[in-house]
């Protein structure tokens, strides 16, 4: 297929046309048998000519252009609603009746606090001129009404709350809340890329409106992504603090498959200025090598990075309730592991030439002994608990 992504620098536009090529190139294959051979992309900098070739050569056509923040209210009927009547009528001149899809906005319903919005104005007027256009010509036309959107490559201080707030986060600036208690639907570039390359298999999800709020109908007459997220702008602040203390906290939040979470913080990483890239961590330095800390989660426990030095042994203690994996990768090692009251003692040698996950078990006292003479032993330790002082359950006792 050959795609025509108007607005391709923007936002939306970079993403999709990003992945696009990335299907085209062979690089993703999640996508069963699409087959894209060129990707057209055309934004404020193309010509009129270049549109003209485009709309004469392709299939599927991703219509994300439009003016968001102009200096005068007027520019919006022109910018959304302009350029979208020159782009059916240079498909209709050269009879392409392929499937369009248009980026409106909730902002189109006029409800609530959009009832006077020239910018929603501007969207409905683009909105019924693709319908027409259906109507007259029998071409598909998939119209998404977005909410708000968030992701990899937003402009800050643009039209994004969470570009903004990720942005001025990451670079230590402030940032402004009246009110945390309002709340948001957000929609992730990526849920929403991943729609777009399903409506090219045909595949789009359908919907009606009950108001600003979305109803999924396979018979819908707009289109919809059909995972969104509602949350407080109390919480995302929230959110993005933790984000931002990581580095001194080593605390990674919550951030299970697909939620908002997960999302946000991909989002905030993606605004790291250059000295927050890396950070230094705190290695516990003695004779016998170091040890330190990598990242604790919240329910999940931790992970550190220990390092003997030749002949060294180290743990020599046992735990309760606490137990870990030791895994070696680097250098040649031997484990050793006692129940305690016991003489039974197990044994494990381990090398980074043959990486394996080894527990330590609860209630068995346990060591890690170097067995080189002249290399470090690098071992990867995970805990199922972050180490708390005040609680280490943490008993010295020699395995022999």
């Amino acid at each position: 297929m050959k795609i025509l992504v108007t607005g391709a620098k923007g936002f939306v536009g970079k993403n999709l046309c990003a992945q696009l090529k990335n299907i085209r190139d062979g690089k993703a294959r999640n996508y069963g048998d699409l087959s894209v051979s060129e990707v057209y992309e055309y934004d404020i900098d193309s010509t009129y000519e270049d549109l003209d070739t485009f709309c004469k050569d392709c299939d599927f056509v991703f219509n994300l252009a439009g003016v968001n923040r102009p200096k005068d209210q007027t520019e919006f009927m022109n910018g959304n609603f302009g350029f979208a009547s020159t782009l059916l009528d240079t498909l209709k001149k050269h009879n392409n009746t392929c499937p369009v899809m248009l980026s409106s906005s909730i902002q189109a319903t006029l409800i609530g606090r959009y009832g006077e919005s020239e910018y929603g104005k501007s969207k409905l007027a683009g909105e019924e001129l693709f319908f027409d256009y259906a109507h007259e010509t029998g071409a598909k036309v998939l119209v998404y009404r977005f909410p708000n959107l968030f992701g990899k490559w937003c402009r800050p201080n643009y039209n994004s709350v969470i570009a903004t707030f990720c942005n001025n986060i990451a670079n230590d600036l402030p940032i402004q809340v009246n009110d945390p208690s309002v709340e948001l639907e957000m929609l992730y570039i990526d849920d929403l890329v991943d729609e777009m390359i399903s409506a090219l298999k045909g595949n789009e999800h359908h919907c009606d409106f009950d108001g600003v709020k979305t109803v999924l109908k396979s018979d819908g007459k707009y289109c919809a992504v059909p995972i969104t997220h509602h949350v407080t702008l109390g919480r995302i602040v929230e959110l993005l603090n933790k984000f931002a203390k990581q580095p001194e906290t080593l605390i990674i939040p919550e951030i299970p498959f697909n939620s908002f979470e997960k999302k946000l913080y991909s989002t905030y990483l993606s605004y790291l200025p250059k000295d927050k890239v890396a950070f230094e961590l705190k290695m516990n330095v003695d004779d016998r090598g170091s040890f330190t800390e990598l990242l604790r989660s919240e329910k999940c426990g931790q992970v550190s990075i220990n390092i003997s030095k030749p002949g060294i042994t180290k743990g020599q203690h046992w735990h309760n309730t606490k137990w870990e994996f030791f895994i070696v990768v680097s250098g040649h090692g031997l484990i050793q592991q006692r129940k305690t009251g016991t003489d039974e003692i197990i044994e494990f040698e381990v090398s980074g030439e043959k990486i394996e996950a080894v527990h330590m078990l609860p209630g068995y006292t346990h060591n890690i002994i170097n067995l080189s003479d002249t290399d470090n032993l690098v071992t990867v330790m995970w805990a199922n608990e972050a180490f708390d002082p005040n609680r280490p359950d943490t008993y010295f006792e020699p395995v022999k």
